[in-house]
């Protein structure tokens, strides 16, 4: 696999929250298998050193170069623990993955406790693992990267879920104002990148299945998608899925950012009054 983004070279360390499963887990195997050491961050568990055994089985260096590291990203003080650990055992951090996420469901009126676990995990874990990394990162002066994980549904913001998308939405301008800030900061080696998987089958959308929907990619697919988009210099890491192509998610996103345009109500692609329209204009292809 040839890897054009000069962080990602043997030697240099990764870090991933969330990494015991899913996307995560699959990051760091590939990390690991590019030469990199990998530290995997998640609540502690089995999940979690299983994953670094597996991790570790793939790594040049096995044990040596992977640790696994109990954090919950819902607490800047683990985040600032974590960072130290990592500096003591490995020196330098060249690439931070804040992936953690979790998706209890929630409903404008409903609980109350899913909406602070929703925004304390996938939005202020992103904030504050980055706040906590970024600046050594940046110090160090190598070649380093942030890559922060959104979602298609913090984008068009579909009924359902509006905690989840309130966190993702916010994961999406801070990312953007981040890759703002290190571009215009002087010496900055440091990129940021907005991952946006598709349909992923892991266990946070399994949602009681224990087989692959034919539709969803896997996370080994969503990474590799990732790491070639990491080769062209994207930002934007928008991911396809085996029933979703590229074209669909752009005449999606175009008819969301419309109705601030044309003064629609918002969500009108799940408005009766505007939902054959709004499948006539994803449908087009010209």
């Amino acid at each position: 696999m040839t890897v054009q983004h000069p962080a990602l070279v043997k030697g240099h360390v990764a870090v991933i929250t969330g990494a015991a499963s899913g996307i995560g887990l699959a990051a760091a195997k590939a990390f690991a298998q590019l030469g990199l050491c990998v530290v995997l961050a998640d609540l502690d568990g089995e999940k979690l050193s299983a994953a670094a055994q597996d991790v570790a089985a793939l790594a040049e260096g096995g044990e040596a170069d992977v640790v696994a590291i109990s954090t919950d990203v819902s607490r800047l003080d683990e985040l600032e623990a974590l960072e130290r650990a990592v500096l003591q055992r490995f020196g330098r951090v060249h690439v931070l993955m804040n992936n953690a996420g979790i998706q209890p469901g929630s409903s404008l009126f409903g609980p109350q406790i899913n909406w602070d676990n929703v925004l304390a995990v996938n939005l202020m874990g992103v904030i504050h693992g980055t706040r906590v990394f970024a600046p050594n990162m940046i110090a160090h002066k190598d070649a380093a990267l942030i890559i922060n994980t959104g979602s298609k549904q913090g984008i068009t913001t579909p009924p359902g879920d509006p905690a989840y998308n309130v966190s993702k939405a916010g994961v999406k301008a801070f990312t953007e104002a981040l890759e703002h800030e290190l571009r215009n900061t002087e010496g900055c080696q440091v990129t940021s990148h907005l991952l946006i998987p598709g349909f992923v089958y892991t266990g946070l959308t399994a949602n009681g299945r224990t087989e692959k929907p034919a539709a969803a990619w896997t996370p080994e697919q969503t990474v590799d998608f990732m790491l070639t988009s990491l080769e062209r210099g994207d930002f934007y890491i928008l991911c396809p899925d085996n029933d979703v192509d590229r074209k669909t998610d752009e005449r999606r996103i175009l008819w969301a950012a419309n109705d601030i345009i044309q003064n629609r109500p918002p969500l009108s692609r799940w408005h009766a009054e505007h939902a054959d329209s709004a499948k006539t204009f994803i449908s087009q292809r010209d």
